[in-house]
């Protein structure tokens, strides 16, 4: 298998409409990550009135966007052309893979030891392994829109078969934390990806690098854009309400790739920008 060293370039953008009830302190991971000279723009607004947005770092490179919004509809727009960028294999560090083992809210590890032994035991191959688990996850759940909510982990999406693009990350993060595999969880944009969303897919330690893996299979990961990474949604979410109310109206995505998609089938090494 042989990795893939380059990913051409990304038009990425993100229209959200929220119906504030109470004033609120929101934060934002709709920013593809730092380091290279995109041409951008995030735009806030609630009417009339356009608000501020503190940028803030996150992890790997990502940024974090927080806007305190007044009562009324608030939009925000996102819009981001990204170049040519050559992928530069990120090494995992000691520190890393501790943090990517450990059970999280979402990948709830420590409940499947049991199953993740008997179907995926033995294998010192963390690609072969990774590959049996997207196989196991793809086998044993239906992508459906609408069948998970907020509070759905893993262990559940496995146990109901049925689950949208989150739901396979997490149970493909949970199972290979379980077998022994570092993981962790990157919300992306997916040209390709039908219906268009934000996407979810896993990144596991194979051989001391990050390798992406995603058992949807909707979209190639050599397109991927990277927004945000942690040890599950709740770190990657792309709006987060940190204090007071509001209801999501309406999110519309796209994400659009310079030149002919690439194919994948995947068995290629492949990792993120």
């Amino acid at each position: 298998m042989a990795p893939h060293r380059e990913r051409l370039g990304v038009r990425a953008t993100a229209v959200i409409t929220m119906q504030v009830t109470e004033p609120v302190t929101v934060a934002l991971q709709l920013a593809l990550v730092g380091g290279t000279p995109y041409e951008e723009t995030l735009e806030v607004s609630s009417g009339s009135v356009v608000l501020d947005a503190v940028a803030l770092p996150s992890p790997v490179g990502g940024r974090q966007h927080v806007v305190h919004a007044p009562a009324g509809t608030m939009e925000i727009r996102y819009d981001a052309t990204s170049p040519p960028v050559p992928v530069v294999e990120e090494r995992v560090s000691v520190a890393d893979r501790i943090e990517a083992l450990r059970p999280s809210r979402y990948c709830p590890s420590d409940r499947v030891l049991g199953l993740a032994a008997a179907e995926f035991g033995g294998s010192s191959d963390a690609a072969a392994t990774m590959q049996a688990v997207c196989e196991y996850v793809s086998r044993h759940t239906a992508y459906t829109s609408g069948s998970s909510g907020v509070s759905t982990d893993a262990v559940e999406t496995l146990l109901t078969g049925q689950g949208v693009c989150r739901d396979y990350a997490h149970a493909v993060a949970m199972l290979g934390r379980a077998a022994g595999v570092p993981t962790r969880i990157a919300s992306v944009y997916a040209p390709g990806l039908a219906p268009m969303d934000m996407h979810a897919v896993v990144e596991a330690d194979v051989d001391g690098v990050w390798r992406v893996f995603d058992a949807t299979r909707l979209a190639p990961r050599h397109s991927l854009a990277r927004i945000a990474t942690g040890r599950d949604a709740a770190d990657t979410a792309f709006l987060t309400v940190l204090e007071g109310r509001a209801e999501l109206v309406k999110l519309d995505v796209s994400a659009v790739y310079e030149g002919e998609l690439p194919k994948d089938d995947h068995r290629d090494l492949v990792s993120l920008p």
